[in-house]
């Protein structure tokens, strides 16, 4: 594996952190607000480090060295609009969903927080806990909920779940 992959770690959040920096920097009164306020129920969905830069490396065709310059590689190649509706995208509002919940969901559709947004759940593996998330672009692979990172913030009014690739909106 070239070095520029091993450089930015796969299972942490970092350049999901820094995207809801960029857009409440940019637009405090964003949507996106709410995964800042621990008060409003809802369930994220949260691509890894690895899952930005495979979406980097497939929009841009390049690999990025650091978090810094990924996150930098996406804002510029995106723009703040888009990455505000992709971030909307891996949220589900007014429900938190557990992942016993989800095992027991296949074929649900969730609405996401993006206006038109929706998502299908397919049970892969209950046994497993293997949950795919079918997104909007039929061309690429659908993310997989990570099965060592579910119920994130679990007894709180919001949760979350790792996953493996970014969610589209859209097919690109």
């Amino acid at each position: 594996m070239p070095n520029c992959i091993r450089s930015v770690p796969s299972n942490d959040y970092d350049v999901l952190t820094q995207a809801v920096g960029a857009v409440l920097a940019a637009k405090p009164n964003s949507p996106v607000k709410v995964l800042a306020d621990g008060t409003v129920p809802l369930t994220a969905f949260l691509p890894s480090d690895r899952a930005f830069q495979l979406l980097a490396k497939d929009l841009t065709g390049k690999w990025y060295r650091s978090e810094s310059q990924l996150f930098s590689g996406l804002a510029t190649t995106l723009g703040v609009d888009t990455i505000e509706s992709v971030l909307l995208y891996h949220v589900i509002p007014g429900a938190t969903i557990g992942s016993r919940t989800a095992l027991k969901s296949d074929g649900a559709k969730l609405t996401t927080a993006l206006p038109g947004g929706t998502l299908e759940v397919d049970v892969l593996s209950k046994r497993y806990r293997l949950i795919r998330l079918i997104d909007a672009d039929r061309n690429d692979a659908d993310p997989l909920l990570n099965p060592y990172a579910l119920d994130i913030n679990k007894g709180n009014k919001q949760i979350a779940h790792g996953i493996w690739l970014v969610l589209r909106p859209l097919d690109i």
